[in-house]
């Protein structure tokens, strides 16, 4: 009988599979969790009522898209594509190597750019694309490209990085369950380990998008040779 309690790991997984809709999945999963559990319905109503209020600020993030949507109508992106082609030493892989160290910095404040929409999406991105556009006339697939580097990008500063802050909630988080497991270990101890990956990261991830310049450059000198 204890097994059938983890049907509803069983349901999230069929139904992202056959791509339900992720909110009906999620609470179905978890009404069958806890009625499998023995939960009474008042019980369950409350449980999911009091697990809704405390993760309230998850979804914060949805009053920033009206705000996104009105700095593009106002030509926002017109404007950062503007100022990257006036400058002739911008490339790709330099805006990215930037973006990654300011990524990284802010984690060490606990600073949440909340990147992929604030920052990847209206900014860095059409950037990007810009510096990329200078070399060669982009295709479908160039531009795709350009979108996949800056939220990866974005993604490794936030993921190797968002440990560098004593106060973060993955510090505190790690710090509690090794605690809870017998092993004490200190949030400082947590950043200071932490600190080596954060740098390894910046150097890899570095190279990685000066590479992604080559791309570009060597396209555009197959093509000047196609147009001789």
């Amino acid at each position: 009988m204890e097994y059938l309690k983890l049907l509803g790991i069983a349901v999230i997984v069929i139904g992202f599979a056959l791509k339900w809709d992720t909110t009906a999945v999620v609470v179905v999963a978890a009404i069958v969790t806890g009625v499998l559990s023995g939960m009474s319905v008042p019980d369950l109503l409350s449980t999911l009522g009091k697990s809704f209020l405390d993760n309230r600020m998850v979804s914060l993030f949805f009053l920033t898209l009206p705000m996104i949507g009105l700095v593009e109508s106002h030509g926002l992106k017109e404007v950062a594509v503007s100022a990257i082609q006036k400058l002739k030493k911008a490339t790709p892989g330099r805006i990215l190597n930037l973006y990654l160290i300011v990524r990284e910095v802010t984690n060490v404040f606990g600073i949440s750019l909340s990147g992929q929409v604030q920052f990847v999406r209206p900014l860095i991105q059409p950037m990007v694309q810009a510096a990329a556009s200078v070399e060669k006339k982009l295709t479908k697939k160039d531009v795709e490209l350009t979108k996949a580097r800056s939220a990866a990008v974005d993604n490794f500063g936030n993921f190797f990085a968002q440990n560098l802050f004593v106060a973060s909630g993955s510090v505190l988080l790690i710090s509690s369950t090794m605690k809870s497991l017998g092993h004490a270990v200190q949030p400082i101890e947590i950043v200071t380990a932490s600190i080596p990956v954060a740098i390894l990261t910046l150097i890899l991830v570095g190279i990685y998008n000066l590479l992604f310049d080559r791309h570009f450059k060597g396209k555009a000198s197959k093509h000047d040779k196609k147009e001789e």
